[in-house]
């Protein structure tokens, strides 16, 4: 007793996604428009790198994040397209697998815009989004 380990369950596994090391395959796909976009953020930040994860909050119980940073993680993998240097936080790669991301202007606003197939739902502000429980 006390020691932190139920011996009627067997032993733990975990489970570890690694999406960059799969020959053939792009972790996430970057428009031309969203990599102009953060090559001009980037030097806005004096940062070289957009790091991009999931934390908790909003409607739907899980948002985007997007910061710059110029150190990368001995876990991370750079993906770069026409110069804009792209990294996924290992928490949320598993999450953002297949993801599109592009930079869309409009009349009333402008920002970068996630096409993530994992998604199950979004709230209706598009602040916030969730992901099936199986995931």
């Amino acid at each position: 007793m006390g020691h932190g380990y139920d011996v009627r369950r067997g032993e733990t596994r975990v489970r570890f996604y690694v999406m960059f090391n799969i020959p053939g395959t792009v972790p996430i796909k970057i428009s031309s428009e969203a990599a102009k976009q953060i090559k001009i953020l980037a030097k806005k930040n004096k940062k070289s790198i957009l790091r991009i994860g999931l934390k908790k909050g909003g409607c739907a119980g899980m948002e985007y994040t997007m910061e710059f940073i110029d150190c990368i993680a001995p876990s991370e993998e750079v993906i770069e397209l026409d110069g804009a240097k792209v990294v996924i936080a290992p928490t949320a790669q598993m999450f953002l697998f297949g993801t599109e991301i592009d930079y869309e202007t409009g009349l009333l606003e402008c920002g970068f815009k996630f096409k993530n197939p994992n998604v199950t739902e979004a709230c209706g502000c598009g602040e916030s989004i969730k992901f099936d429980k199986t995931n």
